[in-house]
């Protein structure tokens, strides 16, 4: 073996650096592998224990076949992602548990994660690739001889994953605060009584205090010309790059915005937006692809390009758009099934509450303000997850396999 393929990793910690290369071996020689017995029907809501199965949502059940440390790996899929548990747990028939480790199994887990690619490439190509428990026992991997080691890489990205997992869960926080805002900050479009008082029915749940005595929103139609309307001007594609060409394909779920394009279609013209529109996909409106822009160009037949009216202003016009109760209703009148989209006479039709542009400004800033905390807290994990991937880069030797 050369020097430069010998299996010792890029970082390591200081205390490990004469310790000399790491030893290969093949997953059954430091394990016990097995598949589980339960079926699909196993599953049941509420239940007391996990059962793992092929996909990625781990499900319950009242039954458990094993208590102990394991890696859980689906037997089939497109992606073969490893999970870490110790407890007692259930296991489908097409999933497989490593356990009865004779290393540091939290080690064999963040291993295995490392060369999730490597399992896909020698899964059996079938309807989905297949993980046969041959290619399993066969499968290297690589270890430190010293078992404190071990346990030094396994402790500091088990403390990484702790500190991403606080994140999400504070993003989380931050979705349902603003989720719980946006129902108490605009009154409900399809009821005759909302709010406190159940004589005025276009106030919402909650006001800032300083428009309490402004009485009632005005009630309108999205399609009014004095709230908004849909744009249909044209833009041809030789004006755009993959900055500023939108397509449902390009933009986030989730209200997440949008990113660079793949590509540019050869010719066409295009719906021409501008820095204020919103743009909504118009395919599967359920993902929340809404965006409100921050530069010109242009959106493919797909996206739909509301932009504000005299009344109503454009940071108001997209929480109207990015709220709950209008995606719903938008999906209530979409056509199709597998691929459903929205209907532009069923949107513009949508009833919509509209006080003051004081009011509307100062709703806006509120929840843009808490956009702003989200995107930043999704950033850092983002980059925490990076990090996370350099690491697990880093910590363990360049596959030669």
């Amino acid at each position: 073996m050369s020097k430069e393929n010998k299996l010792i990793p890029e970082l390591r910690f200081p205390e490990f650096v004469k310790d000399g290369v790491w030893e290969e071996k093949e997953l059954s020689d430091v394990c016990e592998i097995t598949n589980g017995k339960a079926n699909a029907q196993d599953h049941i809501e509420e239940g007391l224990y996990p059962l793992f199965d092929r996909s990625e949502i781990i499900k319950a059940t009242n039954n458990y076949i094993f208590d102990c440390e394991a890696v859980i790996i689906p037997g089939e899929g497109m992606r073969f992602i490893p999970k870490y548990y110790e407890g007692k747990f259930n296991l489908h028939q097409r999933a497989y548990a490593l356990k009865d480790f004779s290393c540091i199994g939290q080690f064999v887990y963040y291993s295995m994660f490392h060369r999730s690619n490597l399992i896909s490439q020698k899964a059996v190509q079938s309807t989905v690739l297949s993980l046969r428990l041959p290619i399993l026992q066969s499968f290297p991997i690589e270890i430190p001889s010293n078992p404190q080691e071990q346990q030094k890489i396994a402790s500091c990205l088990s403390s990484l994953d702790e500190l991403i997992a606080a994140h999400n869960d504070k993003l989380e926080v931050l979705k349902d605060h603003k989720k719980g805002l946006m129902q108490n900050l605009f009154p409900p479009a399809n009821s005759s009584h909302c709010g406190p008082d159940p004589q005025s029915p276009r106030i919402p749940p909650y006001r800032f205090p300083e428009f309490e005595g402004d009485g009632e929103w005005s009630k309108k139609k999205l399609g009014d010309k004095e709230v908004a309307f849909i744009v249909s001007e044209k833009i041809s594609i030789n004006k755009l790059n993959i900055e500023t060409y939108i397509s449902t394909e390009n933009m986030l779920p989730d209200f997440s915005g949008v990113s660079a394009a793949s590509k540019l279609p050869a010719t066409g013209n295009f719906t021409k937006f501008k820095i204020g529109d919103i743009l909504i996909s118009n395919i599967r409106p359920y993902l929340k692809k809404v965006w409100k822009s921050d530069k010109v160009g242009g959106a493919s037949n797909d996206v739909i390009v509301f932009r504000s009216g005299t009344e109503v202003l454009n940071e108001f016009l997209e929480f109207i758009l990015k709220n709950e109760k209008f995606i719903n209703y938008v999906m209530d009148s979409a056509k199709g099934v597998k691929m459903p989209r929205g209907d532009k006479d069923s949107m513009l039709n949508y009833t919509v509450f509209i006080p003051s542009k004081i009011e509307q400004q100062k709703i806006a800033s509120c929840l843009s303000a808490l956009d702003a905390l989200i995107t930043a807290q999704s950033e850092k994990i983002e980059q925490l997850q990076q990090h996370k991937k350099g690491l697990i880069q880093g910590l363990f030797p360049k596959m030669i396999k």
